[in-house]
């Protein structure tokens, strides 16, 4: 049973992290192209509340 639960602790710590960097990685991106301060925040916004359908978005967006 504990090495269920240190597994599913292990994966969850890491899809954290994950999403940590995605966010970090996309306000990055949004301010090296010359995108505003407050475009970059909205993008950061999206993503930590709605990960994939935020990142889906914002891929289809970005090279406008």
């Amino acid at each position: 049973m504990a090495i269920i639960f240190t597994g599913v602790l292990f994966i969850s710590l890491l899809l954290l992290v994950l999403h940590i960097l995605v966010c970090v990685w996309a306000y990055r991106d949004c301010i090296s192209r010359g995108r505003s301060s407050e475009y970059a925040i909205v993008v950061l916004v999206a993503l930590l509340f709605f990960p994939v359908a935020g990142l889906i978005v914002y891929l289809l967006i970005r090279n406008n």
